[in-house]
């Protein structure tokens, strides 16, 4: 764990900014020539929230170098997604009204008030990048940081709102 806070504040980052999940200790036996302990196998779970992509790769690559874990798994998410809902929902009912009041137009009505409404929203993320990497090819010289070249994805959230207006 302290070489995590190393890289971490290598990166201008508080180490108060990861989480630490579990920790879990495993036996290492060796069988010759019969079970005997060795050692332990430690492993963990730390989340660290990131605003800035361009770090995702330096500390990925710093963590690989210092051989503190086996897999490194990235993934992202939209920060306020109930802002985002509920700018959705906003934009849908829009297009909603647009929609019946073009309908009540063309049919020589007026459109009347809202009458019922119903409203789902749905996040889709997209692809999101799942980066494990076995420590052989995370050491390599030739291979490009994991973020090299690569942007981050939006995060797209859509509503979908069924409206019952009255017509006049």
């Amino acid at each position: 764990m302290e070489q995590v806070r190393q890289v971490l504040r290598a990166n201008g980052l508080d180490p108060k900014m990861a989480t630490v999940g579990f920790f879990a200790v495993q036996p290492v036996y060796d069988w010759k020539p019969k079970q005997h302990l060795v050692a332990y196998r430690v492993t963990t779970d730390v989340t660290l929230k990131l605003k800035d992509f361009s770090k995702i790769g330096p500390i990925t690559q710093q963590l690989a170098d210092t051989n503190v874990s086996e897999s490194q798994t990235l993934s992202y998410l939209l920060e306020n997604m109930e802002e985002a809902k509920n700018r959705a929902v906003e934009d849908a009912y829009r297009r909603a009204r647009n929609s019946a009041e073009t309908i009540a137009r063309v049919s020589g009505r007026a459109l009347g008030d809202l009458s019922y409404a119903s409203v789902d929203t749905f996040e889709n993320p997209g692809i999101v990048p799942r980066m494990a990497r076995s420590m052989a090819v995370m050491k390599s010289e030739a291979a490009p940081a994991p973020t090299e070249e690569f942007t981050p994805q939006n995060v797209t959230v859509t509503a979908h709102v069924n409206a019952l207006f009255n017509v006049k």
